[in-house]
């Protein structure tokens, strides 16, 4: 069995610099869905259930397309045609969301901004799950934590540009960042624009230059023969078979995924409450907002919002794509040292407290306040904000440094426990564990930020601090290969 070669630094960034791209378009639709969806007339209970659709969409789509990956060889590669057609969707479904209230003839704005949401996360998750397997593919077995960090880092590059852009269209440009009559505010409209060619030209560098190994070349370095491997594929099954075999997959998965999937419970049921509630905490909090202004029938009833508030709720919402920027940010320069400390620390030690460092972030949202207005000097701009605001720099520290090792941590621990012919599809079932717990957040925040702390939202971003503390603890339960060997061999030896 021969080895994979060594990739340059280089390399190994072609490999993923696609991710950057992709990553700028999600940032946007994290930072921005929650007020365009509140722009069309969503309330606060009603938008983690639109929120829904994102983990839905993977839930249904990654194994689908992992598995369809595996068996994928031709002239484009083996992943890349997967990556090029989720990019080149997305790129339609990012031009045209800002949009819903043009087509307000044909489909209603709400109904219409739902559906290319649908689209977008469908074709995120068409682009996501093949870039995972393209770094286990490419990366030979001692390159893996550099790997994943250096895809930890662009991701995060293109999350703080993504995050960032209404901000600086806003305040650099000078387009208008507040919404009226029902329409989306300029500066987004043009943030998505701009985010959907990124998202384009990235995938298209990575599939210019990046080659797949052949068949014949990947099997060699995993000591199997590449025919064999094919006819195993290629043997024609019913579809009962395929679920059949695809809930095999699930019984037998690796012991290390089993154990992972409830450090993924804990982490994303956390991401998805911030990415939701981080707009209406922070506009409430910090900015003074009354909740009753988050109330699209309380709106209705006073006809429509005034003024000031309008102007408040938009100054939060650009706030908000900083902040998403500045844990972006922390994020990305965490991942240049993620790879030394995991080899020095150990991967589970590091992953363990970087989770905790993100609940401690999420926590301690509820001491900051303050509304009297300061003014930052952002280097590009100055803007004046309440100085609460400028405080919430602090716990994205935290929070960007338990999103690095969120993206890089889980997969790296898992790359050498998975069958060399199932990668793909491992990876898209591997994808169940972030989907689920989005949709439980989706369906169970709403009620509780409503039913327990009457919309509140500060109340929900301490719930996920919680969660993220509980993660942090479940991470000393995980055991990667290494460990069960040597259990096994202790075991063995009595």
């Amino acid at each position: 069995m021969s080895t994979k070669p060594q990739l340059s630094f280089w390399q190994i960034w072609n490999v993923s610099f696609g991710f950057l791209g992709v990553q700028f378009g999600f940032a946007l639709q994290n930072a921005n869905v929650s007020r365009i969806l509140s722009d069309l007339g969503a309330d606060l209970h009603s938008l983690s259930l639109f929120w829904l659709v994102a983990p839905i969409m993977g839930l249904l789509i990654q194994p689908i397309v992992g598995a369809a990956s595996d068996k994928t060889w031709n002239r484009f590669g083996r992943r890349n045609p997967y990556i090029l057609i989720g990019a080149i969707t997305a790129f339609v479904g990012m031009l045209l969301m800002p949009n819903a209230p043009l087509f307000v003839a044909i489909v209603p704005p709400m109904l219409f901004g739902a559906m290319m949401l649908a689209i977008m996360d469908a074709s995120f998750n068409v682009a996501f799950q093949p870039f995972r397997a393209l770094v286990s593919d490419m990366v030979p077995d001692n390159q893996t934590n550099q790997g994943y960090s250096i895809q930890a880092f662009l991701i995060n590059v293109g999350a703080v540009f993504g995050s960032i852009l209404p901000f600086l269209l806003t305040n650099v440009i000078g387009l208008n960042n507040t919404s009226e009559g029902g329409a989306i505010a300029p500066s987004v409209v043009w943030a998505f624009y701009i985010g959907a060619t990124v998202l384009l030209g990235s995938v298209l560098w990575t599939v210019y230059r990046t080659k797949e190994y052949s068949p014949k070349e990947y099997y060699q370095f995993k000591g199997l023969d590449a025919d064999e491997v094919a006819k195993e594929q290629n043997i024609e099954t019913s579809i009962g078979e395929k679920i059949s075999n695809f809930f095999g997959l699930i019984k037998t998965m690796p012991n290390v995924m089993k154990r992972l999937a409830l450090v993924q419970f804990f982490s994303w049921f956390s991401l998805f409450i911030m990415w939701v509630y981080t707009m209406p905490a922070i506009a409430q909090q910090v900015w003074g907002i009354d909740v009753k202004w988050f109330d699209h029938a309380y709106i209705e009833s006073v006809g429509g919002i005034p003024a000031d508030i309008a102007a408040a709720k938009g100054a939060a919402g650009d706030w908000v794509g900083i902040l998403f920027a500045a844990y972006s940010l922390f994020a990305a320069v965490f991942s240049i040292f993620l790879a030394k400390l995991a080899n020095k620390f150990g991967r589970k030690a590091v992953y363990s407290m970087s989770l905790l460092a993100g609940g401690l972030g999420y926590l301690s949202f509820a001491m900051i306040s303050g509304t009297e207005m300061t003014t930052v000097n952002l280097f590009i701009t100055q803007v004046e904000v309440p100085q609460g605001a400028v405080t919430l720099f602090i716990p994205m520290i935290g929070i960007g440094i338990a999103w690095a090792a969120i993206l890089a941590m889980p997969y790296s621990i898992l790359a050498g426990s998975l069958p060399v012919s199932k990668t793909g599809i491992y990876m898209g079932i591997f994808n169940f564990t972030i989907a689920a717990p989005q949709i439980v957040s989706g369906i169970f925040a709403g009620m509780i930020l409503s039913g327990l702390f009457a919309n509140q939202a500060i109340y929900i971003i301490m719930l996920a601090g919680g969660s993220m503390v509980l993660g942090s603890l479940a991470v000393f339960y995980v055991k990667d290969e290494k460990e069960l060997e040597k259990e096994q061999e202790k075991m063995q030896t009595v």
